[in-house]
């Protein structure tokens, strides 16, 4: 795995994965920036965030659970002094389908943070991590 960032203009960077896709990155108006990305620590989350529904959703597929959808918002603090890493990080699940079983999301969701999703486990050396869901039924 590879990535490429490149230093556009003022605060702004164009980063490039191995697999050809770009996102621009920016830093606030106050840092140089202009807003026109998301920061670096933004994308870190979002990253986060991909990883562990990626997780969940193929855990519940293969549990034959009816997943239609899945969302994760992350709510993350850090720490005050440099370097700024993050030192609490909350998940929280909405997952939508059709007579999908609590017991079964808990599952996904904890064999994820455990054991499948590299980012929140590397996260986990600096930050607590605490996670919760909510299931959306579907008729």
């Amino acid at each position: 795995m590879q990535a490429r960032v490149k230093w556009i203009e003022e605060a702004s960077f164009l980063a490039v994965s191995g697999s050809g896709h770009a996102v621009l990155m920016d830093g606030p108006p106050d840092a140089g920036g202009r807003n026109l990305g998301p920061r670096p620590m933004e994308m870190l989350l979002m990253g986060t965030a991909g990883c562990t529904a990626f997780d969940v959703v193929h855990i519940l597929k293969k549990s034959r659970q009816e997943v239609t959808n899945c969302e994760v918002s992350i709510e993350a603090e850090r720490a005050e002094a440099e370097p700024k890493v993050f030192t609490r990080l909350h998940f929280h699940f909405i997952v939508s389908g059709r007579q999908l079983k609590p017991e079964q999301v808990a599952r996904a969701i904890n064999l994820s943070a455990e054991k499948y999703c590299s980012a929140s486990i590397m996260l986990g050396k600096t930050a607590t991590i605490s996670h919760d869901f909510e299931i959306v039924e579907l008729s």
